[in-house]
């Protein structure tokens, strides 16, 4: 189960710094709950083979991202927040130094308007 084993923050900036599989992400998360869908449907509208649409899946599921679960021969994904969360903390850990350096960046713009 993903939840216990460590998310590695590295491999879900990788998974989500691809634009394909952001799509496929916003085509998982379209409302407030994640519906499974079948990966034949969800690669529908891309240009591209099944069998890559699988690979980006993969990556996904890698990263915490994604879940898939097969049942039968129809195999379906749906949004996993593990990763999601990761990204979360890490990006909020990081905005009071952020905000601190955009802060000083606009006195030192002041400055120069001032001068």
């Amino acid at each position: 189960m993903m939840d216990k084993k460590k998310i590695d923050i590295d491999r879900v900036f990788q998974a989500l710094g691809d634009p394909t599989r952001r799509a496929l992400l916003e085509r998982l998360s379209p409302g407030p709950i994640s519906t499974p869908m079948s990966v034949s449907k969800l690669a529908e509208p891309l240009q591209m083979t099944l069998a890559a649409v699988v690979q980006h899946l993969q990556v996904l599921e890698d990263a915490g991202l994604v879940k898939t679960e097969k049942v039968g021969r129809v195999r379906s994904c749906r949004v996993e927040a593990t990763g999601l969360r990761a990204a979360e903390q890490w990006l909020k850990a990081r905005r009071p130094e952020w905000d601190q350096k955009l802060d000083r960046l606009e006195e030192l713009f002041a400055q120069e308007d001032g001068e």
